[in-house]
């Protein structure tokens, strides 16, 4: 295998990318339109929860972005990558990125940035894939957390508005639909970044992703779904009850001793994040195996949304409900189960593994660089040059997601 194929950049990688920030602002200008409808017709409470949700995302998909520039300042390579003339991701333009960040455009550079760069790569043959095969990594990490921090949030807003009022406007069924197509976007695109770092990325099929995106979905939508279900029948219990569930996470989270960021105070953002995560999806964060981890979150999401639904019928309005009551107390668990059987269907039998090649001697991993450890993790032979710049984030995650199988040391063999 050659070096190249972890860090080529191709036409369906620039289509990504130009769909990503189509989805963004799509979604931004929905939630925009949204919010002037709950203000013109004297919804403030509504309006200002939009708003919040809006502000809140904002804020930690920035505060990322911004963390990430700053560890990226520090990488070797990183500053002769970025160094091209019009590029925002430029390090000797630290003030200017950082007022970016601050105006709550950062994310938005980030996708435009990308875009121009795999432009010149792509269609102009110019020298860089490296750089824009970074950036788009990156950017799908930030899609994810920007998903789970506002889209989710916003369904579960706009299906209990619905459910409250018992009728829906255009404007909220284009909002539903922008953020539906939000997260189905971004499962298939995170899934996509990390099966770059595999081996096999040139022989990558839609069948795996189409099964992940399923399982996903199937097992997002119930979660969503049992939420804004009981907030329209207890309305002032939902954030207690995501709070106490997000700092169960948290700290469950601390104890698997993550280490995804460069700093402490990133590290906690992250841990946060990933507790936020939790409440709607499961999503790995360390290493080894995961079949148990798995296991007790999904029993526990389980007999959560099982509370939450059989909450909902308690207490549920009996005329207002009467038409959709059946078919939801029915659907949405089955659903659920439904997408537990995607799920193991895909680890079964389409989840690849990552070719770690036999250490001749015992070496412990703070014997070697944080970065010649990602790479060694990703590699199928010592031999194989060492690309110039890794994104290390993404390669943690994906040695996290796929399972290792290490090569045959023929030396072994035939002594």
């Amino acid at each position: 295998m050659e070096s190249g194929s972890f860090s080529g950049y191709s036409w369906l990688d620039f289509s990504f990318s130009v769909v990503g920030v189509c989805t963004f602002l799509l979604d931004w200008c929905s939630d925009l339109w949204l919010a002037r409808e709950f203000y013109c017709r004297g919804e403030l409470l509504w309006f200002g929860v939009l708003l919040s949700l809006m502000l809140l995302s904002s804020v930690v998909v920035q505060m990322f972005s911004w963390f990430w520039f700053r560890y990226d300042r520090e990488l070797p390579g990183f500053i002769q990558q970025a160094a091209g003339e019009g590029r925002i991701l430029c390090a000797d333009r630290g003030r200017l990125f950082c007022l970016l960040h601050v105006l709550q455009l950062g994310f938005l550079c980030r996708h435009f940035s990308a875009i121009r760069q795999g432009f010149r790569v792509w269609w102009r043959k110019e020298e860089g894939s490296e750089y824009a095969v970074y950036l788009t990594h990156d950017l799908s990490m930030l899609r994810l957390i920007e998903t789970f921090c506002e889209s989710a949030p916003q369904l579960i807003l706009m299906i209990y508005v619905m459910l409250s009022t018992n009728q829906a406007r255009t404007v909220q069924f284009v909002s539903v639909a922008a953020s539906t197509m939000s997260i189905a976007w971004m499962v298939v695109d995170y899934h996509r970044s990390l099966r770059s770092f595999l081996p096999d990325k040139a022989k990558q099929r839609w069948g795996p992703s189409l099964i992940y995106f399923l399982w996903n979905l199937l097992l997002i939508g119930p979660r969503v779904g049992a939420l804004a279900l009981f907030s329209s029948v207890l309305p002032v219990l939902i954030a207690p009850h995501f709070l106490l569930l997000w700092l169960v996470f948290v700290v469950w989270v601390w104890k698997q001793s993550t280490a995804f960021m460069d700093s402490a105070g990133g590290e906690w953002l992250y841990r946060a994040t990933v507790g936020l995560i939790w409440y709607f999806s499961w999503f790995n964060v360390a290493e080894g195996r995961t079949l148990g981890r798995s296991l007790i979150y999904h029993s526990f999401i389980a007999v959560d949304v099982v509370i939450l639904l059989a909450t909902w019928w308690s207490y549920r309005d009996l005329v207002q409900s009467r038409a959709y009551s059946l078919t939801l107390i029915i659907s949405l668990p089955l659903a659920y189960l439904l997408g537990l059987l995607f799920k193991v269907l895909y680890y079964r039998c389409f989840h690849p593994k990552l070719f770690r090649p036999p250490d001749r001697e015992p070496r412990l991993p703070h014997d070697l660089p944080d970065a010649d450890v990602t790479f060694r993790s990703l590699s199928v032979q010592d031999v194989e040059p060492v690309p110039q710049l890794l994104n290390r984030r993404m390669a943690s995650q994906a040695a996290r997601f796929y399972p290792a199988r290490r090569a045959v040391d023929t030396s072994d063999v035939t002594s």
